[in-house]
Parts: structure tokens; C-alpha cells; sequence
């Protein structure tokens, strides 16, 4: 299963996608805007580009894995999106993958590697849970 991944944020938004077996993640870009109708129809092409069959939105929780302010974006953005895609989307904890990202370094912008970030630990927790 290829899963399309984005670290949400008001102005720029992540993207990374998995390959074919949902085992390996790789940062794709930045998608300005996302929230807006042309930010989604953008994410929408996406998915279609990369024939991606589920999108997964990091919810930025606080350290006490409560929803803040910018979980509570997060989850209307999540809202809009399911309305626009084909595909199902789900969220999931991203709390450090900006850090992450920022530490690693690359040639990707951290929007995308945090993004990827999210994914790759999305991946290996599903897998987890594969009987």
C-alpha cells in the first residue's frame, strides 16, 4: 500500500510518500497554502500523481499528548481534506518530526523531510500491527 503523508501547516505543508510496499519513506516537496481550495486541489493532484491509496496528516499533539490549538487546525484541514480526496486519510502523532527534520539536515526543505519523518514512523507502526 503506497501512503502519501503531510506534516500540516497553515502556511507551508510537507509532503513525503512511502514506496509501492509501504515500507520505505522519501520526502516529495511543499505544498503552499494547503488549507486553501487551491492548496487541496494541489494535494489532491498529489495523491493522484503518486497513486497513493491513503493519506496520513500529522496531529501535532503537546507533550502531554493533548490537542492544542494547532491539533484542533489540524483536525478542520483533516475534515476539508477527506471531503476532497478519493482515498482515505487518517492522523497520526507527529510530535518531534519537525525536530527531527531540522537536526537531519538535506536537500529537501524540513517541511518535507519532517513530513517523511512522519511517515517512516507511520509505516513502522502499522506494520506493528500486522498480523
Amino acid at each position: 500500500m503506497k501512503v502519501l503523508a503531510l506534516d500540516y501547516g497553515s502556511a507551508r505543508t510537507g509532503v513525503a510518500v512511502s514506496d509501492a510496499t509501504g515500507t520505505v519513506a522519501r520526502p516529495v516537496g511543499v505544498v503552499e497554502r494547503a488549507g486553501t481550495d487551491n492548496g487541496l486541489a494541489q494535494l489532491a493532484e498529489l495523491v493522484r500523481q503518486q497513486e497513493a491509496d491513503l493519506v496520513v496528516v500529522g496531529k501535532p499533539l503537546t507533550m502531554r499528548g493533548e490537542a492544542g490549538q494547532q491539533a484542533l487546525e489540524t483536525d478542520e484541514f483533516v475534515s476539508r481534506l477527506r471531503k476532497t480526496l478519493d482515498v482515505p486519510v487518517e492522523s497520526f502523532d507527529e510530535r518531534f518530526t519537525t525536530d527531527l527534520a531540522e537536526q537531519s539536515g538535506g536537500s529537501h526543505p524540513t517541511d518535507a523531510r519532517a513530513a517523511a519523518y512522519l511517515l517512516s514512523s507511520y509505516l513502522t507502526w502499522s506494520s506493528s500491527r500486522r498480523p
